[in-house]
């Protein structure tokens, strides 16, 4: 059986990581290989601090996807691959990555990743979470505070100044690619179930 490869876009803040946790619990953790974009960030080690804070992270440009995309490529061909552990407060990558190995489910989550034309024809399903931006902000906001270290202004700036241009220009857009598209995330039980449907049927 080949593996089924499932890519799930949408704003910051949508619903991207509830939507994939009901898809692992559903089809059950030990059959899904599960892959975060933003865990290939570029490595900024080479440049100073100060240089790293102003870089748009919100732009394709910031991430190695050409990596992901070769990564995938060994996936499917049944091979493990090390996944970059990137440090949000730093901007940089760990010395080591996490090992992970081929399952019969490979998802595949982040705001950008329907953008570029050789990664979206990896998919086989793509899904993309829509959400109001009121919500997507308040998410982003809470969750850049506890867990990557920021300040309320600093990510109020940023979500001014690039998260939100570049969600205009870039992530938006890509909702035409998508198979399905559901609205307001992991609180949509109705489009869940049926995705989840289809992806068992698959299976």
């Amino acid at each position: 059986m080949g593996r089924l490869v499932i890519g799930i876009a949408g704003g910051s803040g949508s619903g991207k990581t509830t939507v994939a946790s009901r898809i692992i619990s559903a089809v059950g953790e030990e059959r899904v290989t599960y892959i975060q974009h933003d865990s290939y960030y570029k490595d900024r080690s080479n440049i100073p601090l100060e240089e790293r804070e102003k870089i748009n992270y919100d732009h394709p440009d910031a991430l190695e996807t050409s990596l992901l995309v070769r990564h995938l490529h060994k996936l499917l061909e049944g091979s493990p691959v090390e996944i970059p552990i990137y440090d949000f407060i730093t901007h940089t990558r760990k010395p080591v990555g996490n090992i992970v190995y081929p399952r019969d489910v490979i998802i595949v989550e982040g705001i950008l990743i329907f953008v570029e034309k050789e990664l979206r024809e990896l998919f086989d399903i793509k899904l993309y979470v829509d959400t109001d931006p009121d919500i997507r902000f308040i998410r982003r906001l809470k969750r850049d505070i506890e867990e990557r270290g920021r300040t309320i202004d600093s990510v109020i700036k940023q979500y001014l100044e690039t998260v939100r241009p570049m969600h205009i220009e870039f992530v938006e857009p890509t909702k035409r690619f998508a198979d399905v598209i559901i609205p307001e995330g992991g609180y949509n039980q109705v489009a869940i179930n049926m995705v989840i449907s289809t992806i068992l049927q698959k299976l």
